[in-house]
């Protein structure tokens, strides 16, 4: 099950085993002052999280970031699911009419699966290649 929530403490807890941990992300790189102020999305399965996203917006934008899944959920669609769970809350929001999202290089096809078209260069962040995509938020 996807849901918002208000504490955040599990989210932060999966990016640091996902990005700090596991992808050796520093902890400054990660953990930001865009927390306080982002809509937080978690993935709980028998209890215990397991994927989590977080949701900015800037204007007609909603950014969807932080998207993490632990490994024993990956290849489930459980990233697919927190994808779509972010499109859905974003549509909810009358000024926004598209997503975007930062990819890894390697997460680029299964972020195109979904709508998500590469927009721009090639960028490094935390150094991992990332490129942006977006795509629109059809109703």
């Amino acid at each position: 099950m996807i849901s918002v929530v208000s504490d955040y403490a599990p989210c932060i807890a999966l990016r640091r085993a996902v990005f700090i941990e596991e992808q050796g992300i520093a902890e400054p790189d990660e953990i930001d002052d865009l927390d306080d102020q982002a809509i937080h999305l978690l993935a709980v399965i028998d209890g215990r999280p397991v994927g989590t996203a977080r949701l900015l917006v800037e204007g007609d934008l909603g950014k969807i970031g932080r998207i993490c899944v632990l490994p024993e959920q990956r290849g489930t669609g459980l990233g697919a699911a927190l994808v779509r769970a972010g499109m859905d809350h974003l549509r909810q929001i009358p000024s926004v009419t598209r997503a975007k999202l930062g990819a890894q290089e390697h997460a680029i096809g299964f972020y195109a699966k979904l709508g998500f078209a590469p927009v721009g260069p090639f960028y490094d962040d935390a150094g991992i290649p990332h490129q942006d995509m977006v795509r629109q938020l059809d109703f």
